[in-house]
């Protein structure tokens, strides 16, 4: 079984994080000069005076079902008609199509036709980065000097982007990765290694091996909207490195928050199905 909860080293990090869940939302500070162009938005700062990504965000989109170009289809559940149909969605990987080597496109083609049984979000197993940026469920940056927690609603997961340890590498591999971030200008930066190889990019069957390298991109855009770019190399598996774009948006209703989504329950049949009693299945 995989361990969903790994040991976090830093006590400082844990003893701080609910004083900074607290005090994210109103970490974000207003510029103190008024730009030269009215059309040039000013990235604010924290009190650290780094560019400050504190907030709840989410994509929009059927990135999550594929990441490439698709059509709209009939989801696994036929009984759900029109509500359990899978959307269609325009491709954000850059240049439209991902360069997959030849024996890689024919497994995830197999991946594809067997999808419900295969993904790995469908048994609500970590999703990995970059798919839990484009999920269909909200995450919240809690930024300070030394790192960011993101705390994901989809499976109540969370992971940590530090800021304090450039040139370190992880012990060992995990379902969210290892990630290093850093400030480019007022982009921010995070290079994400040691992923297991058994998350997928999306429900379309799209995959990877333990090589996988990600270079993600946040850039602030406006009040409340995000430019996120996610650069992915694999020699094992693809052709050359490739890259998806897309925003992400602010969620700006009123007691805004990442809301329990403990998904486990909720994927007892799809993993252990096999294991109930045949009389129960029919």
């Amino acid at each position: 079984m995989q361990n969903r909860f790994p040991k976090l080293k830093s006590a400082a990090l844990i003893a701080s994080s609910a004083a900074l869940l607290t005090l994210a939302g109103g970490c974000e500070q207003a510029p103190t000069d008024a730009p030269a162009d009215p059309n040039v938005y000013v990235v604010p700062k924290t009190p650290d005076g780094d560019p400050d990504y504190n907030g709840i965000w989410q994509a929009m989109g059927a990135a999550h079902w594929d990441l490439e170009d698709h059509a709209a289809r009939q989801g696994p559940a036929p009984i759900l008609g029109a509500l359990g149909a899978i959307p269609a969605g325009r491709s954000v990987v850059v240049g439209g199509t991902i360069p997959y080597q030849d024996w890689a496109r024919a497994k995830r083609d197999e991946n594809r036709a067997n999808w419900v049984q295969l993904d790995p979000a469908v048994k609500c197993y970590i999703p990995g980065i970059p798919r839990a940026t484009y999920m269909p469920f909200p995450f919240q940056f809690v930024q300070s000097k030394d790192a960011i927690l993101v705390a994901y609603e989809f499976g109540s997961n969370s992971r940590v982007i530090h800021l304090d340890r450039p040139g370190t590498e992880a012990e060992l591999p995990s379902w969210m990765g290892y990630s290093l971030g850093r400030f480019e200008g007022d982009a921010l930066v995070v290079d994400v290694t040691a992923q297991t190889p058994e998350t997928w990019f999306d429900s379309a069957g799209n995959f990877h091996s333990a090589e996988l390298k990600v270079v993600e991109r946040y850039t602030r855009t406006g009040p409340n909207t995000l430019q996120y770019e996610a650069s992915i190399e694999d020699p094992a598996v693809f052709t050359q490195p490739w890259t998806i774009r897309m925003p992400l948006y602010r969620r700006q209703e009123e007691g805004a928050q990442i809301i329990e989504y403990k998904c486990i329950e909720f994927a007892e049949y799809a993993t252990y199905g096999h294991l109930y009693p045949q009389e129960t299945v029919e």
